[in-house]
């Protein structure tokens, strides 16, 4: 916990460096001084802030997260049954109706701020993101590379390749046609004409029938056609008549495309090179996860480097300031005794050049410059922690990561504290364990599951094309279509002769088609082979990379941990010395000389108090990273990725098999 501290206001800061400005080329260092105390006392009304860093009772172990989804935060991801105004998104110009907090205008008043724990901002962050957003502006730069919640839906509703794409290859379809015809030619042929040379007729043709592919690929297919004939040749039985026929038919694939396998791999539509099966359909959608997943957990790390970048912001703030008040008694001290003739100008000088040394310190604590922050992959997979930028400038990133808006009245503040324990882990179990968890691996196997299959079904391109085919039909022949027109026996009507069945037909047969030489079969073959090659090949490399940042990770940790040791005894050596001239009883005179030393010891005191807590965040960021290298963050931070479909979350819905979402809520504590 940092020491209570008297801030003195931004506004009375500034009006009192303006004033000193000012008053410099007419006043006499004397006479400076003094006005720069009266000035002071009119201006400061130094309100006690209960430390930069808020007091914990608890940290993040003790914090109470239920377990319960209805508590939790829901990352929807399913489209397929929301209203078009749902998916309607509010333009935004400017989210709050307040300037940014700026060096000259920020009021660190205690109630300006807002105290905010790390599971806080983590929740906060899952509920107001639609986009997982970073601190690269990618969402500028490149927004078809930004990950969105919407992103493993659009995979899985790919009219294309998508799932139900897939599934669609074997629904049942109905197929209906009709045509009317009127003909009147003259054949050169007496006998081709029926009878005549002059031909006249008028045809109408119906034909439907449903047809569906099985998952053995075979084609089945019910089929009724039905014509009606009038013409004037002279050998009909009837000057007009119907004809109605129902037949089945089945084609079965016995070498290419035969089998369930293949035709749940590669679809009954498939072609070499081309496979897009419902079992490759499906492991793109859980690719996809895989990429949210990943996508989460880049975000989360995100969140939690802004996190304590601010952490530390604020730290080296409190620090700066501590050492730019005690520079600022020195310099009163030195006044005091040239009043009295005791010290020299360059004495003076020397406290007053060390006073706006640390106020300059303080300024850029506060508000800081727009440099690079700690961000996933600055270094390190999950982050190396930079200590950069300023309390202003690392607020509003991590407003603009959680999803708040980007200025408000209250400073975010955060009230964890990083961890002081050591972090001992087994490596053994720690690399099996990334082995097993890491999302990348997940998606590259996944990968290497789908090429399999792709090398599967091309083998079977390989083969030539035998198809066994057959086909019974009943025929139906009358002079009216329906009912009875006349006495004419069984051909009264068509659909009563098709009812005795007294005419029936069959088929059986086979084709074969060989492309001699199966060149593009070969070809796609073998571009399966080199893929599947390729994806096993980047399988090995990732989990040497992973070997290799999981050792780094570890090894940082404890590099961290030594180094925050140190740190500590650097401080206290530094508080002690400080301690120790301040509370000498020495004259006048003495005391004067010993300001060299009290002024280098303030310096030592502030820089180790900065790096001391330095050291303790990137500790804090260090542990981090090692669960992101284990692909445990997710976890880390009490957080699942689950498929509402499994839940049941989506019963409703109009159509489960398509209606997906992905839900990120807190798990319980352990």
């Amino acid at each position: 916990m940092a020491p209570r501290t008297a801030l003195v206001p931004a506004p009375a800061r500034n009006g009192l460096i303006r004033a000193v400005e000012r008053m410099r080329p007419h006043l006499s260092r004397r006479e400076r001084l003094l006005s720069l105390l009266r000035r002071w006392s009119r201006l400061v009304v130094c309100p006690t802030l209960l430390g930069l860093v808020g007091c914990l009772s608890t940290g993040r172990e003790s914090a109470k997260v239920a377990p319960d989804s209805s508590e939790g935060t829901v990352v929807s991801t399913g489209l397929l049954n929301l209203e078009p105004e749902e998916l309607d998104q509010p333009h935004i110009c400017a989210d709050s109706g307040r300037r940014p907090h700026t060096i000259a205008e920020q009021d660190l008043r205690p109630e300006n701020f807002h105290d905010i724990s790390l599971d806080e901002t983590i929740q906060l962050a899952l509920a107001n993101s639609t986009v997982l957003r970073d601190l690269g502006g990618l969402v500028l730069n490149g927004p078809d590379r930004v990950t969105t919640k919407f992103e493993p839906s659009i995979v899985e509703s790919d009219p294309r390749f998508g799932v139900q794409a897939a599934l669609s290859e074997f629904d049942a379809k109905w197929n209906t046609t009709g045509g009317f015809e009127k003909n009147d030619r003259a054949i050169n042929n007496n006998f081709l004409g029926g009878g005549t040379r002059l031909f006249q007729q008028d045809l109408h043709t119906w034909q439907t029938q449903l047809q569906k592919t099985a998952a053995t690929g075979t084609q089945l297919t019910v089929r009724n056609f039905t014509d009606y004939n009038a013409n004037n040749a002279p050998g009909n039985f009837f000057a007009s008549a119907w004809q109605s026929n129902i037949e089945m038919e089945f084609r079965q694939p016995l070498l290419q495309r035969a089998g369930v396998e293949f035709n749940r791999i590669a679809g009954p539509v498939s072609t070499p090179g081309f496979i897009n099966g419902v079992m490759v359909a499906r492991a793109n959608a859980r690719i996809s996860q895989a990429d949210f997943e990943i996508g989460v957990r880049d975000y989360l790390s995100n969140v939690s480097n802004a996190y304590w970048d601010l952490y530390f912001a604020y730290r080296d703030l409190d620090a700066r300031i501590k050492a730019r008040d005690k520079s600022l008694a020195v310099w009163q001290a030195v006044e005091e005794a040239a009043n009295r003739g005791i010290t020299a100008d360059d004495r003076r000088a020397l406290a007053e050049e060390q006073y706006f040394r640390f106020q300059e310190e303080v300024e850029n604590a506060l508000s800081g410059k727009q440099n690079d922050s700690t961000r996933t992959f600055n270094g390190s997979s999950g982050g190396t922690f930079r200590g950069s930028g300023g309390l202003q400038v690392a607020e509003r990133r991590l407003r603009l990561l959680i999803g708040l808006p980007i200025t408000e009245g209250q400073l975010l503040r955060p009230s964890d504290e990083p961890a002081q324990a050591e972090l001992v882990l087994d490596y053994d179990a720690s690399i099996s364990l990334a082995m097993a968890g890491r999302p990348e691996l997940k998606r590259q196997r996944l990968r290497m599951e789908r090429r399999q299959m792709e090398l599967t079904a091309s083998k079977s391109f390989l083969k030539p094309t035998f198809d066994a085919m057959g086909r019974y039909r009943w025929r139906g022949f009358g002079k009216d279509l329906a009912g009875d027109s006349g006495n004419f026996g069984q051909f009264n009507s068509a659909w009563e002769n098709l009812g005795t069945g007294n005419f029936q037909e069959w088929q059986l047969g086979f084709e074969l088609d060989v492309p001699l030489g199966f060149r593009r079969a070969h070809a796609a073959v073998h571009q399966a082979e080199l893929l599947l090659a390729r994806e096993k090949s980047v399988l090995y490399e990732q989990e040497r990379q992973i070997v290799h940042d999981l050792s780094g990770s570890l090894a940082e940790s404890e590099r961290a941990w030594t180094v925050c040791q140190t740190t500590l005894n650097r401080y206290r050596s530094a508080k002690k010395l400080v301690e120790s001239l301040e509370s000498r009883k020495l004259n006048d005179r003495q005391t004067i000389e010993q300001l060299d030393r009290r002024l280098d010891a303030q310096r030592r005191l502030s820089d180790a108090e900065s790096r001391y807590f330095l050291a303790r965040t990137e500790y804090e960021v260090a542990i981090k990273n090692v669960y992101f290298e284990q692909g445990a963050l997710l976890q880390y931070h009490q957080v699942a990725t689950v498929d509402a479909v499994e839940t049941g979350k989506d019963s409703n819905a109009k159509n489960n098999a398509t209606s997906h979402e992905v839900a990120v809520i807190p798990a319980a504590k352990n």
